[in-house]
């Protein structure tokens, strides 16, 4: 029998799961529906009910008979979040970040996302989800749906085929740098065993000026320095001495308590705009167990490297003297400019009744590394190899910059550029097999090997490193170096590689990249530095064409969010300024 498990605050069922702003971190906890077979619990983590962390997620998914049900209000907001009150705050429900998405490994999920603004339409992307055969509801405007337009209400269904931590966020525009983004956790066995779950650790930067009007300086070519950063969308500005009547102070610490002897386990995302984060815990060394997703053979560090995008499941345990210790979100100066790099702290309290500042020094020399943890220490637990491929398997394309009316990258000299109003998704339901140059469109079909290898040679000069994403698969590392790519000459390591969503591109290097042709879609590749993303630096892969349209669960909602998104139009204040995600 079919389970639906509709959650709702009496009386204002759209504001589900909404919680206030506070400092502290926010439990994960479903009941846990598992057989005896081998119950999840503190001492055997590894377990999930008939399933376990050796199960092949890819290919094996639990049938729950669970539904769980959301709704969620994109809407403006005034908040102070470190003191400095500021409007244009984009929140869902209210909050930032937004309501916690939970689920179990297997359920069915079930989001109503209404769009409360006045004057922009939105679309919510689900950061990390395959969306295996649910291409429509991967939520890329102009790539997998037309936006919400204001009033209007969009449902996304997909199934919890993967388990670990992740986000939503918006992908329209410049939308999520103003705080348009949420914790989703999808609860699962894991590969180290804890007490309790902490849940989503936001690290992100923070402008007291909406990302929307910074637009206008990043799109010049150089970014915007933002004032500070926030952990789990609080901290403390400095308003002393200031005459701006938006500084009214008042912000505050996150705050979070251990017992001592217990363990930990938190879900680290770095959800800044431009920003590169080295997290660590003033007396406390962390053991990674995740990333991305993909559980991980557990290894120990003092602290972790996060860049945008990118989750990391850590555990923490509490076997330090009994005291108050900084937790640092240190940003890593040597990436990018802050106006509060050494400020974007928290705090661990063992005495919950303590309000002191913490008086911890850190032992840990700041990176000046912009990419990943190191590439042999994320090894995936669920051993998986890459398979035979040949040269036409392979597709390289070089990174680079134009400049016309604003500063653009390109991928094989083509930026992104896409028409919310026509998307790739929509041009394939209606039979067009002519895409635009600015789709920057790489059709792959499915061939004897199976396996698509994407090379992304950075040709700019500029040394900036890049963040990249790709949407509809998880991806193996094969190579990531600086350099120049040789098919030939070039080292590439096909045993297990690191598998995960986000990878950097380095600075005048190369990614290389394999995935599966398992998914018929059309799935975006993306930098995840915003601006980048903003100014094109872009492509998707329309991935089994011929099969994507049966894919369409519900094609009259996908045509009536297109149909609503014309009404809108004609009348809409604000015109599309960049490439459109």
């Amino acid at each position: 029998m079919k389970t639906t498990f509709t959650i709702f605050m009496f009386l204002y069922h759209s504001l589900v799961s909404a919680i206030p702003i506070i400092s502290s971190l926010e439990t994960s906890a479903l009941t846990t529906r598992q057989s005896s077979s081998c119950e999840n619990t503190a001492t055997s983590r590894r377990c999930w009910g008939d399933y376990s962390i050796d199960t092949d997620w890819y290919s094996v998914t639990p049938d729950t008979g669970i539904t769980r049900e959301y709704w969620l209000s994109v809407q403006n907001s005034t908040l102070a979040l470190d003191g400095y009150q500021r409007g244009h705050i984009l929140t869902f429900n209210g909050t930032v970040p937004g309501p916690s998405i939970i689920a179990d490994w297997g359920d069915n999920i079930i989001i109503h996302v209404t769009n409360n603004l006045q004057h922009n339409g939105t679309a919510i992307h689900w950061h990390g989800i395959r969306q295996f055969n649910s291409t429509e509801y991967d939520g890329v405007p102009g790539v997998t749906q037309c936006p919400i337009a204001p009033g209007d209400t969009l449902t996304y269904k997909f199934q919890a085929t993967q388990y670990g931590s992740t986000w939503y966020h918006s992908h329209f525009t410049t939308q999520y740098g103003d705080g348009l983004a949420g914790p989703m956790i999808i609860n699962g066995p894991a590969t180290a065993d804890y007490d309790e779950d902490l849940g989503m650790l936001f690290l992100s930067d923070w402008s007291h000026t909406p990302a929307s009007e910074l637009w206008e300086i990043a799109k010049q070519g150089a970014p915007p320095t933002l004032e500070s950063g926030l952990i789990n969308g609080t901290n403390t500005f400095d308003c002393s001495g200031s005459t701006d009547t938006n500084c009214i102070g008042g912000g505050e610490k996150f705050e979070t308590k251990f017992e001592a002897g217990k363990k930990y386990l938190i879900r680290l995302i770095n959800s800044a705009i431009d920003g590169h984060f080295q997290f660590s815990i003033d007396g406390h060394r962390l053991t990674v167990i995740g990333n991305d997703l993909v559980p991980l053979v557990p290894y120990a560090t003092d602290s972790v490297i996060i860049s945008m995008g990118q989750r990391y499941d850590i555990i923490v345990e509490a076997n330090a003297a009994s005291d108050n210790y900084w937790i640092r979100a240190t940003w890593i100066t040597a990436c990018s400019t802050n106006g509060n790099p050494d400020g974007i702290t928290g705090i661990v309290r063992y005495d919950s009744s303590s309000t002191a500042d913490p008086t911890t020094t850190s032992s840990i020399t700041t990176s000046s590394n912009c990419g990943d943890e190191p590439l042999e220490s994320i090894v995936p637990y669920l051993a998986m190899n890459v398979g035979n491929f040949s040269g036409s398997d392979v597709t390289q394309q070089d990174v680079s910059f134009a400049f016309s009316s604003y500063f653009t990258w390109t991928i094989n000299t083509s930026s992104l550029l896409l028409d919310w109003s026509n998307p790739t998704t929509l041009r394939i339901f209606n039979e067009e097999n002519i895409w635009p140059t600015e789709y920057n469109v790489v059709p792959i079909d499915n061939t004897e090997s199976g396996w698509a290898v994407y090379v992304i040679q950075d040709l700019s000069g500029t040394g900036i490193t890049h963040p990249i994403h790709l949407h509809g698969h998880d991806f193996w590392v094969i190579g990531q170096d600086t350099g120049v790519f040789d098919l030939e000459t070039s080292t590439l390591n096909l045993v297990n590689p690191p598998r995960r969503d986000v990878a950097s591109l380095p600075g005048n290097g190369y990614l290389a990249i394999a995935f599966k042709r398992d998914n018929p879609g059309s799935w975006l590749l993306h930098c995840h530095i915003a601006w980048h993303a903003s100014q094109g630096l872009a492509m998707q892969f329309v991935e089994r064409e011929s099969e994507i349209a049966v894919t369409l669960a519900n094609t009259a909602v996908f045509e009536n969010t297109c149909a609503n998104w014309a009404a809108y139009t004609p009348t809409q204040l604000f015109a599309q300024e960049d490439s459109g995600i």
